[in-house]
């Protein structure tokens, strides 16, 4: 598969998600098999206002291929700030968010909004390929909502106005992350571009990846929440398209060490301070399905030094393994 010039054999994508797809979590899941990666989404108009906490969400990871997201409804402005999110970060490509649901987002007319003025959308795709020299990529839903899918003719518009690569989640705005994904659209979409197509939507192990892959025919598979404290949902993937044997889940006192190098590449990056809010969320996430986690779960809600996570990270193994 090539995203315009860049050549990526069996893509797995870490989907971008604020609050959650940060430089520390980047790094670690490219580690472990993503060697695809995108940015939380930053805001165009934050970028060319020159908003400095905008601007630190746009650092390229290593390990992996990475591209750096915006959003935004205005084409000239989306391209300005596509301009600075590369010259920032120095990703591989940009990637141009139209599939956010969140209503702050969406009903502003950015992310998932912009399926409801697919013209619009077009414009933007052509304005950011015409400011850039690296691949400008899409990620998308099915349509604003049952009544009002289009991706079809959405993601036809984008390849005619430049998109290298476009990626769609099988949900509706209207349906967040409830519900059903529906890989007969990403299929259809994948049978009538030719620009690469990836997948994402209840994509949460290796057998469901392989399900996917072959039902819709798509380039690549997009993961995203399946992610939250299981980075080696990658391996496992990557190893079943290789038809390879599933790699055993690591040991406990592993696991806690691929979370405690998070949170210290996250306080690298942004301090103690917000490396321990970050560690609250990761680190509860990394526990799920352990047995008697509970008291640790507690534990980890009220982290406030990084001195905090190594003591709770020895106490689990000692006590938990």
């Amino acid at each position: 598969m090539k995203i315009g010039n860049i050549e990526v054999n069996n893509p797995l994508v870490l989907g971008p998600m604020a609050g959650v797809t940060d430089l520390a979590f980047r790094t670690v899941c490219a580690e472990l098999g993503a060697n695809i990666t995108v940015t939380e989404m930053v805001s165009s108009r934050a970028l060319v206002y020159k908003d400095k906490k905008s601007a630190g969400l746009l650092k390229k990871n290593e390990g992996s291929i990475c591209g750096a997201q915006i959003f935004g409804n205005d084409p000239a402005i989306m391209a300005e700030a596509a301009g600075l999110a590369l010259e920032i970060s120095g990703c591989d490509f940009l990637d141009i968010n139209m599939g956010c649901p969140m209503p702050k987002i969406a009903n502003s007319g950015d992310g998932s909004g912009l399926m409801r003025t697919p013209e619009l959308a077009g414009d933007i795709v052509k304005a950011v390929v015409d400011a850039v020299q690296v691949p400008v990529t899409i990620k998308c839903r099915l349509g604003w909502d049952k009544g009002s899918i289009n991706v079809l003719e959405f993601t036809r518009r984008m390849e005619d106005n430049g998109a290298s690569m476009v990626a769609v989640h099988g949900r509706t705005r209207s349906m967040l992350y409830s519900g059903v994904a529906d890989w007969d659209y990403i299929r259809k979409v994948r049978e009538q571009l030719s620009i690469p197509v990836i997948a994402n939507g209840d994509i949460v192990d290796a057998a469901s990846a392989l399900r996917c892959l072959k039902w819709t025919g798509a380039d690549g598979i997009m993961i995203g929440r399946a992610t939250f404290g299981d980075p080696w949902i990658f391996a496992e993937v990557k190893a079943a398209m290789a038809g390879e044997p599933i790699p055993e889940r690591p040991a406990l006192k592993d696991r806690v060490a691929v979370a405690v190098r998070q949170f210290e590449l996250s306080e690298a990056d942004h301090g103690e301070h917000i490396a321990c809010l970050e560690a609250r969320k990761h680190f509860a996430w990394y526990l799920r399905g352990v047995r008697n986690a509970s008291y640790y779960k507690r534990e980890i809600s009220s982290l406030n030094t990084m001195a905090d996570i190594y003591r709770v990270a020895k106490d689990i193994i000692r006590d938990l393994e």
